[in-house]
């Protein structure tokens, strides 16, 4: 039988005992999520998004905009009179990764859609400082030169409906169409545009 003592001077047991505890723990915590309702079924308002938005999204995975940016409002007062309804995961079903996140060098933008035009969100990717004066955001000017590939977004969201996003035959099929002619400054502002309209006036 292996007494505590045991187990603290054997390096082996120790790992095995640990790596245990931890797979179970993590089992119980985890699993439960995804049978419930709450965390499974989208808010009211939320719908997959278009092939604008979704390949906006890809830009802003690939900039890096996460490691700055949150998306999400934690349930205490000081957060919520700031920001607004605390984030909830119905309201992000369809996001794969999720953009969650916690560090905030930046402000959080689970609620940004629609606060801006779109005029300034463009002028503020070119040059954030022209709009926040005391902000350390780099500029993404190349964005607004940048034009979309439309043959990129149907294999996208041929792989999101695997796992569960409800793109239809019909969705895919029209996804380069919506992309011809625009570029990733457009195709993120769309983006952001639609961060957090489901929520936006609950209170």
């Amino acid at each position: 039988m292996l007494s505590q003592e045991k187990v603290e001077k054997n390096l082996g047991w120790m790992i095995v005992l640990t790596v245990l505890v931890v797979s179970v723990g993590g089992l119980v915590e985890i699993v439960p999520l995804y049978f419930q309702k709450s965390t499974t079924t989208a808010v009211t308002g939320v719908t997959p998004y278009t092939p604008l938005q979704l390949a906006g999204r890809d830009v802003y995975l690939r900039e890096g905009c996460y490691n700055c940016h949150s998306q999400m409002i934690r349930p205490f007062r000081a957060e919520t009179e700031r920001y607004g309804h605390y984030s909830v995961a119905g309201e992000f079903v369809y996001d794969h990764p999720f953009q969650w996140g916690s560090k905030r060098t930046g402000p959080d933008l689970a609620r940004v859609g629609g606060r801006y035009s779109d005029d300034w969100h463009r002028v503020h990717l070119n040059n954030p400082r022209d709009v926040v004066p005391e902000s350390n955001m780099p500029g993404y000017p190349w964005l607004a030169q940048t034009p979309l590939d439309p043959g990129t977004i149907a294999p996208r969201m041929r792989a999101l409906r695997t796992v569960g996003v409800p793109y239809t035959d019909d969705d895919i099929a029209k996804a380069p169409d919506a992309l011809k002619g625009k570029t990733e400054q457009d195709a993120l502002i769309a983006y952001l545009q639609n961060l957090g309209l489901a929520l936006r006036n609950v209170r």
